[in-house]
């Protein structure tokens, strides 16, 4: 059985909803993944260009950056797919903040928004195999379901049944 627990807060991070302002850094964060092949070749990078679009015109839909120090340093998306089921989407951080608690506090800020809003199951994906971002799916409940080949690469699905948690903790 995983161990949850929840991600401590770090000094001078703010995690907020994502401004026309932070466009420039997203799009870094987001190139970034791609030259490190988080991303596919094929990915077109639609939503990252319409952010208020595909995130923000919907409120069961969300898009936050983390900011330190005036810097956006992480971003994380939130869409549904279905009715009940919502989908993160573009974790991203810094290289420099890879091993710090903040992709563990944004996924739990994203988490939260799904619970608020009463999804019954999260899903995301990743084309990592590192063992942080692995550890950190588990640490909050996430499960791997499946990993399927695409393009001559593994894409790792995992899940979250929120209906599990019914008092929010994670």
């Amino acid at each position: 059985m995983s161990r949850k627990s929840t991600p401590e807060l770090i000094e001078g991070l703010s995690i907020r909803t994502f401004e026309p302002r932070d466009q420039r850094a997203v799009m870094t964060l987001y190139d970034h993944g791609l030259l490190a092949g988080q991303i596919a070749a094929n990915d077109t990078g639609a939503d990252i260009d319409m952010i208020q679009e595909a995130y923000l015109d919907d409120p069961r839909h969300h898009f936050w950056v983390a900011e330190m120090q005036g810097k956006v340093v992480g971003m994380i998306g939130v869409i549904s797919d279905e009715e009940h089921t919502a989908e993160v989407r573009r974790l991203r951080v810094a290289e420099a903040y890879h091993h710090s608690e903040i992709p563990a506090i944004l996924l739990k800020t994203a988490i939260d928004h799904c619970r608020h809003h009463e999804y019954l199951k999260v899903r995301l994906d990743t084309r990592f195999e590192r063992d942080d971002a692995l550890h950190l799916f588990d640490r909050v409940g996430f499960q791997h379901t499946r990993t399927r080949t695409i393009h001559g690469h593994d894409l790792l699905e995992f899940y979250l049944d929120i209906y599990r948690q019914p008092d929010g903790k994670d």
